[in-house]
């Protein structure tokens, strides 16, 4: 079953490359449409893997918080990864012009993206409590120790993002 976590871990991404590959190369933009639209479907097989695996008496670990982590990260983050490699494609492939989004200043969208992760790390807390109630036992307790490490992803994501922004001259002259 671990295998089938990581294999969905992997497979958001290959599901992209595919979906992206369909739609430009191949010609086929419906097939395309259909397969980066089934990055959500492998959200859900992976929680159900990870729900499968912890009670079946899998011991629980770091793919089960690795599986919490991604799946915080993919709900909150998912559409815009999807929306982000079809741009890049676009123009680093296809050499086409393509326009960023309008999304207001450089500080207003690190607050943005940060107050999205801060979701996304509460959304993966929740899939860590849900798994040490599934799991049970005293080696369940383990996947709190994630816990911290969300707090440390999310300290990092705010000193790389807003922070840096506001104390950089140019940030402080855009914001």
């Amino acid at each position: 079953m671990v295998y089938a976590i990581i294999a969905c871990e992997i497979g958001f991404w290959v599901l992209i490359a595919l979906g992206l590959l369909a739609r430009y190369p191949l010609g086929m933009p419906r097939l395309g449409l259909v397969l980066l639209a089934l990055t959500p479907v492998v959200d859900v097989a992976l929680l159900a893997f990870t729900v499968i695996d912890l009670r079946s008496g899998g011991q629980p670990g770091l793919v089960h918080g690795v599986a919490a982590l991604y799946l915080g990260f993919s709900v909150v983050f998912g559409k815009r990864s999807v929306e982000w490699a079809d741009r890049a494609y676009r123009r680093k492939v296809r050499g086409e012009h393509v326009v960023k989004p309008a999304n207001g200043s450089k500080l207003h969208k690190e607050w943005v993206d940060f107050g999205r992760a801060i979701v996304a790390a509460g959304i993966a807390a929740a899939v860590l409590e849900l798994c040490v109630v599934i799991a049970g036992g005293v080696e369940a307790q383990a996947l709190r120790e994630w816990h911290p490490r969300l707090g440390l992803v999310l300290a990092i994501w705010f000193a790389t993002g807003p922070l840096w922004v506001m104390l950089s001259p140019r940030g402080r002259q855009s914001a």
